[in-house]
């Protein structure tokens, strides 16, 4: 995100000596995207960030994925994945969908999580329920329902929660930030852009933590299933250590009630809720809000052929009209894959006529590539949900 920001102590000049009251040398780390040509930040240790003491695997909750064969739409109810909330928002996650490009899990958690690094991309973590912090090497984030939180690659962190949580976590193995056409050529959010920067929630200010021999668990590229492998760095001082950052790469925070939706006389596609973008994926976000006043409109989407995508959305709340009849709910997923041609239950359409508004939240990932199905999407799918079309 092209926002500078500034935190704690930094010295006048970049790559100078930064000292302590006593006069130590702090160590200057440099975390960048893109090999030293895009977007980065200068963190100040007291430690040395590089320090490893052991390092054991970590193995990965199951990440292998099948083919979504036969071609098929499909309903999966992720409410049905956990009956209580006895683990953390790290390890507990479950793969629902997947490819080369991304990762969709989903988990429900109260426990602290132990330190994260995921070295294969940027997360980014939708908050369907729940509250708590997410404390980073760059400062801490408190969190709440309706919040995105945007974790840069290799950005040390762990979640706090309040209570139970539930999150819905799209991995990346690229960077995810806001849809290119909403910038300016300088980084900016322009005026067409639904959000702006003041809807953004930095990190607070660093909070240095003692500490000796503490476990960072880090998922990186391997050999295991999806590309993917876990390592467990044992370091010999807590990594929150920073006494100082600036830069304009960190986590940040955007809650979905800030998103300004776009609407028109007639239905307007789905890139008008495009809200971030990673790599060959798209993140969309339905919000409530008001629909067509063409005196003829279809308040409901078109049917449309998903030619180049396969289309994710996640049921948060509200009432979802173009869905009526097919069992979807809160807490559904609709998997509507490139070569099937989808669009409202037949019901919903003559049922939206003269429809002012919608009150619905729903999350969307649009990938480039297909998507194949998670053990945990596999799990819960209803089996049944190709048929609703067929039923009115």
């Amino acid at each position: 995100m092209a926002h500078y920001r500034r935190a704690g102590h930094v010295p006048p000049k970049r790559h100078t000596q930064h000292r302590a009251p006593d006069g130590s040398l702090y160590r200057e780390e440099l975390m960048g995207e893109e090999g030293f040509s895009s977007d980065s930040s200068l963190l100040y240790h007291v430690g040395v960030p590089s320090a490893i003491v052991e390092a054991r695997t970590w193995e990965l909750p199951d990440q292998a994925t099948v083919p979504n064969e036969p071609l098929l739409p499909r309903h999966l109810r992720l409410h049905d994945l956990f009956d209580d909330a006895d683990r953390d928002l790290v390890r507990g996650r479950r793969l629902v969908l997947g490819n080369a490009d991304v990762r969709i899990s989903y988990v429900v958690g109260e426990h602290e999580s132990p330190l994260y690094r995921n070295a294969t991309g940027d997360e980014c973590v939708f908050v369907e329920s729940g509250s708590g912090v997410l404390e980073t090497v760059f400062g801490h984030l408190p969190f709440g329902p309706g919040d995105y939180l945007v974790v840069p690659r290799a950005t040390t962190h762990r979640w706090v929660p309040d209570g139970p949580v539930r999150a819905y976590c799209i991995e990346a193995n690229s960077h995810i930030g806001p849809p290119k056409r909403y910038l300016s050529r300088f980084g900016q959010l322009l005026e067409h852009a639904p959000y702006c920067e003041r809807d953004l929630r930095g990190p607070g200010e660093p909070e240095v933590r003692d500490g000796s021999d503490v476990e960072v668990y880090v998922k990186h590229r391997g050999t295991g299933p999806g590309g993917l492998t876990g390592t467990v760095h044992v370091v010999p001082r807590h990594p929150f250590d920073v006494v100082g950052w600036d830069g304009c790469l960190y986590p940040y925070a955007f809650n979905v009630s800030d998103f300004e939706p776009i609407t028109g006389r007639v239905h307007q596609p789905p890139p008008v809720h495009q809200v971030f973008e990673g790599t060959n994926f798209v993140i969309c976000n339905f919000v409530p809000r008001k629909v067509d006043y063409h005196p003829l409109a279809i308040p409901v989407p078109y049917y449309h052929s998903n030619v180049d995508s396969d289309e994710i959305m996640f049921y948060v709340d509200g009432d979802y009209e173009a869905r009526k009849g097919s069992g979807i709910g809160k807490g559904s997923i609709s998997v509507h894959p490139g070569g099937h041609s989808h669009g409202p239950q037949p019901s919903a359409i003559e049922a939206s006529l003269g429809a002012e508004s919608f009150d619905e939240l729903a999350v969307m990932v649009d990938t480039f590539r297909p998507l194949e199905l998670g053990e945990g999407g596999r799990a819960v799918d209803d089996g049944v949900y190709h048929r609703s079309w067929s039923r009115g």
